[in-house]
């Protein structure tokens, strides 16, 4: 007879996130809107075990990314490559990587919709997908890579053209 001697967990934990695109034009009309899911790449999950469990250093604060690159993310991104291997587009207003910032989180779901972050455009260019990211420097490379999305299509953007950008990440018990 064979004992199964493996522990026994009666649920688990999963998350998911998501981030929601609203495309505008200068006028502020809107061309285009659709979301996608990320990958939560190891380097994000392993800093969220690192933070909770073994007291490492909780980033104060989260950037979006956009890149130009047709680049498929991979789970062993790192904040290290990911501008350079996706090709992080630079081509808007913002001195940095626009903030991520969330309101607290409710029902297990942490989000910035009430404060989207905005990408005002200098460049016509065609985007490929996003990232959220803890080091703010337009392709940095210190930091922490936590997710990552190609586009279902490419995304044309035009000079003074706005994205709106939203990140929704929900954590569960199954």
């Amino acid at each position: 007879m064979e004992l199964d001697l493996a522990p026994r967990i009666a649920g688990k934990l999963s998350g998911h996130g998501d981030f929601h695109f609203t495309h505008l034009n200068p006028q502020g009309e809107q061309i285009d809107e659709w979301d996608i899911h990320n990958l939560a790449v190891n380097q994000g999950l392993n800093d969220i075990l690192q933070v909770y469990f073994q007291g490492g250093t909780q980033k104060p604060s989260w950037f979006m990314g956009l890149f130009q690159g047709n680049y498929a993310p991979v789970a062993s991104d790192t904040a290290a490559n990911w501008a350079a291997n996706a090709t992080e587009c630079s081509s808007y207003s913002n001195a940095t990587r626009p903030a991520w910032t969330p309101a607290a989180p409710a029902a297990q779901i942490i989000t910035n919709t009430a404060a989207p972050s905005t990408f005002t455009f200098t460049a016509i260019v065609t985007l490929y997908g996003a990232a959220i990211v803890s080091n703010n420097v337009i392709g940095g490379t210190a930091g922490v890579l936590f997710s990552e999305a190609q586009f279902p299509t490419p995304k044309l953007v035009g000079v003074g053209d706005q994205l709106l950008v939203t990140y929704s990440y929900t954590i569960a018990s199954d």
